[in-house]
């Protein structure tokens, strides 16, 4: 072996010895950052689990356990991304751990795949002895997962919006509790400058009571800041305003969980103060409603449960003004699983709450029940629908002082964090008006057809329409707003042009969007219409009068004489009837124009017969003389491909009316 020979084979040893070292410390330092991530992990303390799985992924990214633990890890965070990292782990390892099919359901069910979630969860429910416990709820999530695929395809048209970066943060902000007036909001949240400083058993902050303000409902929300006096070490929330405002009450993580009340004096909220032992027990009491009137208390608790789930319970105040027994709300209300959060509107009759029971689509839902105050009944929970209610938490439904929208806590993609507060506004109708303009020459043209079509939040196929005033050119239609529309604009049976139009969100029902359209035209029948004069009819008849006879033997004359000409017979109504209706009168008014032609000569393949209906005016609908103007049939002289209607020549000529002369 020659000296070169040497060095190279020292240079290589070395350098594998030293390769070696570093993938094996490597190694070792992976399986550090596992193993403390996993003690995370293990004590479900997620948000502290991650940044040790992401740690290991930085330097082996095809890691299949840090990629599955990273992604369950993820799912109260970021759904998306817990997606991608679950799946990925099975893709590298399909038996990255046992219950991998659960958790993959779990991310389909949150993500809106709802037949593949019910697919993994029949994996593995299969791999389940079959007296396991854990199989009832794996048939509960399936069933959910079928009651998420139903409301999500029939979604209703309700606008829902993120209450902002004011508000939320990265961790969870919930139960909004609004005064009177609207401009004084309280919430609860767990981000990192709460009182106590310090985070619970699962990484999280412990609750705080939070406050903010702004000038008008069009203002911005001030930054919020801890409320005084109000929060403890632990977990404190705001569950309502009552008295006017004077009084707030509170839940206190105190005794399992208590309700306390505290009074504002001179600005400031004193100390809680616990309610009475008749509400308060040894076991958790969670979320409560205060009539109006100050007589009743609707509230959750888990203390006459027999498996330890929330159900609702209501107390009646008693001329002491001490809470009495509280009742049951009822098993049509309280089913096998938690109910929690009452709230009623102002008149008692309707009142809304959180389920996971009933016919859930994941998670707490929003449910509606009303009072009937003939059989002294509440009514069966309905179920507020998508997307009110997504797969995962939707609780805290809480309705503005003027119940025009609602406030909503809720974990659904789009947020900042975890759970957000959201508004829920009904979405409404918008004005949209304007002119037709001729794109050649900027006139204004009457009696043009615009029809807006489009869907509504199921899916179903919505249209508006509405023709050009005879002497403005204008129009004015009302839209659902928040979709995109197809908006076609026709005259005469015949399209003139399509266009798209996107109509904004719109929560009031005053708003008014100038939309004015122009298309290219060419008036085609001008010529056509001037030639003939019109018949009319009597109120819903379509018999031909006496003078209507006069000028139809007019008009086979004419068309005898002149051979090369085709026309169009065109039935119109007034506007007292159904616009459906109208169409079939109109159809009959011109046939039986079209039926005295045939019959006294003229070739049927000479003669069109098109209903109008109500749609377009010879004047406006708003008196006798009027509505007999609209009650008509005319005749259009159809041109030929590539003619001009002003070349048409009619033998026999036409008065200074325009009216034709017949030939002698």
């Amino acid at each position: 072996m020659n000296n070169l020979t040497k060095k190279v084979f020292r240079f290589s040893f070395l350098f594998g010895l030293a390769l070696l070292v570093a993938v094996s410390a490597m190694a070792q330092s992976n399986r550090q950052l596992m193993k403390r991530g996993n003690k995370f992990f293990d004590d479900e303390n997620y948000r502290s689990a991650i940044p040790f799985y992401e740690q290991v992924l930085a330097k082996d990214a095809d890691n299949a356990q840090a990629l599955f633990r990273a992604g369950v890890s993820y799912i109260s965070f970021d759904k998306e991304k817990a997606s991608e990292y679950i799946y990925r782990a099975q893709r590298l390892s399909p038996k990255v751990a046992k219950d991998v099919e659960y958790w993959l359901g779990r991310i389909d069910h949150l993500n809106y795949r709802f037949d593949e979630a019910i697919a993994h969860y029949r994996a593995y429910d299969a791999t389940l002895k079959k007296n396991d416990e854990r199989k009832p709820e794996i048939a509960r999530l399936m069933q959910q997962s079928r009651n998420a695929k139903a409301q999500f395809n029939n979604a209703k048209d309700i606008f829902v919006k993120n209450l902002g970066s004011e508000i939320n943060t990265a961790y969870s902000e919930h139960s909004p509790v609004i005064a009177a007036d609207d401009n004084y909001l309280l919430f609860t949240s767990r981000s990192e400058n709460v009182t106590g400083g310090k985070a619970d058993q699962y990484g999280e902050y412990y609750e705080d009571v939070f406050e903010t303000r702004r000038a008008d409902p069009t203002a911005t929300w001030q930054q919020p800041k801890p409320v005084g006096n109000i929060n403890s070490q632990f977990h404190d929330a705001a569950i309502q305003l009552f008295d006017n405002d004077t009084k707030l009450l509170l839940y206190r993580d105190q005794n399992n969980g208590d309700f306390f009340f505290s009074t504002l004096e001179n600005g400031t909220w004193s100390a809680p103060k616990p309610l009475s032992n008749n509400i308060n027990t040894r076991d958790y009491e969670g979320d409560a409603y205060i009539t109006p009137d100050g007589k009743f208390l609707y509230y959750s608790t888990s203390h006459y449960s027999e498996n330890g789930d929330k159900d609702i319970y209501v107390s009646e105040r008693d001329a002491n003004g001490d809470w009495g027994k509280p009742k049951s709300m009822g098993t049509l209300i309280n089913s096998q699983d938690d109910d929690d959060s009452p709230y009623l509107t102002r008149d008692g009759k309707t009142m809304y709450f959180t389920s996971r029971g009933h016919n859930s689509m994941g998670g707490y839902d929003v449910f509606v029940t009303k009072f009937d105050s003939v059989s002294r009944r509440w009514s069966r929970p309905e179920n507020m629908g998508y997307p009110i209610n997504t797969p995962d938490d939707d609780a805290y439904y809480r309705l503005s002082p003027d119940g025009s929208y609602a406030y909503l806590s809720s974990y659904r993609m789009g947020g900042y964090g975890e759970k957000d507060i959201w508004t829920i506004n009904y979405i409404k109708n918008v004005v949209i008006r304007g002119h037709v303009y001729n794109l050649r020459d900027k006139s204004v043209i009457p009696g043009v057809e615009l029809v807006f079509s489009g869907q509504q939040a199921n899916k179903q196929a919505i249209s508006y329409r509405d023709v050009t005033k005879p002497d403005s050119g204008t129009y004015s239609v009302s839209v659902l707003s928040g979709r995109k529309y197809q908006v076609s604009v026709s005259k005469d049976g015949n399209n003139i042009a399509t266009e798209e139009f996107d109509i904004p969100v719109v929560t009031n029902d005053t708003t008014v969007i100038e939309k004015d359209f122009y298309v290219p035209f060419t008036d085609t029948t001008a010529a056509g219409r001037l030639a003939f004069e019109k018949i009319y009819f009597d109120t819903d008849e379509y018999t031909l009068r006496a003078e209507s006879v006069t000028e139809l033997d007019n008009l086979v004359r004419i068309l005898k004489a002149n051979p090369g000409i085709n026309i169009s017979i065109n039935g119109h109504c007034d506007s007292r009837n159904t616009d459906e209706y109208n169409i079939v009168l109109g159809e009959n008014r011109a046939k039986a124009a079209y039926d005295y032609l045939v019959k006294n000569g003229v070739a049927q393949n000479r003669l069109v017969t098109v209903s109008y209906g109500e749609r377009r005016p010879a004047a406006p609908n708003d008196s006798p003389e009027n509505m007999q103007l609209n009650r008509r049939t005319e005749f259009v002289i159809i041109p030929r491909e590539g003619q001009n209607p002003n070349d048409i020549k009619i033998e026999g000529g036409t008065n200074n009316n325009g009216t034709i002369t017949p030939q002698k």
